[in-house]
């Protein structure tokens, strides 16, 4: 029988919670929320501030878009005739980071099945240790040794005139690249459920068809997005590439040949250009497409994780 004092209804009551604790948690939900934003916001302020500054060369009576895209002629600094083209610049960073990605993503996916299905606990730990390491070391370090060491080998081997070409840099970008795409397959590998593993041995598959019929299928947005990391990578870096390709304005017809890339003109010739002048607007307008390059690469990406994703 209940009391005549007591409300039935109240047991149903949440207990009041303290001022202080809902601040608190709202307090925390609206860090978090600014957090979370922050690298929208970050995205949008650079690109305002990158295009901000290219802008005024669109008006420019020397600037030609149609030029700037499929000239392959670069003469920011000539008297008579100026000529701002970067479609050589283009077709060398196409080629030096293809053939990064070509070279780095075989070894990279290898690399991670071997350290997540095949190797034993302390063989595991040392690799990942060594590939931390190698993902540690500064870009300048590898550009130093392409200059200074894969160059001569590559001049080497292959009888080229210089050492420094698309060759010697697709080779240090993919050094570059390969702890990156690992690291973050590995992670994708070691996140596919143990069932998986076992229900695939106990049917009687293999090791090496469990990863190529279970396993790589399982991981393969994680996969994918290790990949395009590394292309990113491949596509940005800029010391390594000013010092390991030659510098050299041209559109390449073969690996041995000297290239630049749109990464190392921006380093190499801002220092140089005067403040606000069209040389200053024209290489900041390179990052403007670079820019556009990186969005249409993840844009593609995000595309394709949601197709897989469907099937």
């Amino acid at each position: 029988m209940n009391s005549p004092n007591r409300n039935p209804a109240a047991g149903n009551r949440r207990p009041s919670r303290p001022a202080w604790a809902v601040f608190g948690e709202r307090a925390l939900e609206w860090i978090i929320w600014c957090c979370g934003i922050s690298a929208i916001v970050f995205v949008l302020a650079i690109f305002y501030f990158v295009f901000k500054e290219a802008a005024p060369v669109l008006f420019s009576k020397n600037f030609s878009l149609v030029q700037f895209l499929f000239s392959p002629e670069w003469y920011p600094t000539s008297v008579s005739n100026v000529r701002y083209g970067i479609l050589a610049l283009i077709v060398g960073t196409a080629c030096v980071s293809g053939l990064a990605i070509v070279l780095a993503v075989p070894f990279s996916l290898g690399a991670a099945v071997y350290i997540s299905e095949f190797c034993g606990p302390k063989t595991k730990e040392t690799l990942k240790v060594v590939i931390e390491l190698l993902a540690a070391i500064p870009s300048v370090v590898w550009g130093f040794i392409g200059l200074t060491v894969t160059s001569k080998i590559v001049q080497q081997w292959t009888g080229a005139p210089v050492g420094v070409n698309i060759l010697n840099g697709g080779i240090i970008l993919a050094l570059m690249c390969v702890p990156i795409i690992t690291s973050i397959a590995e992670d994708a590998l070691k996140a596919v459920p143990e069932t998986y593993r076992e229900a695939a041995l106990a049917l009687g598959a293999t090791r090496w068809q469990m990863v190529h019929r279970v396993l790589l299928p399982a991981a393969k947005n994680g996969l994918l997005a290790a990949v395009l990391l590394g292309v990113g990578r491949a596509v940005g870096e800029t010391m390594a590439v000013l010092m390991a390709t030659g510098h050299a304005v041209n559109i390449p017809h073969s690996l041995l040949d000297s290239v630049r890339t749109l990464t190392a003109n921006i380093a190499a010739e801002l220092g140089e250009a005067p403040v606000h002048s069209e040389h200053y607007r024209v290489l900041f307008m390179t990052g403007v497409l670079l820019f556009i390059i990186t969005f249409v690469v993840n844009l593609t990406a995000d595309l394709v994780i949601r197709g897989i994703r469907k099937k």
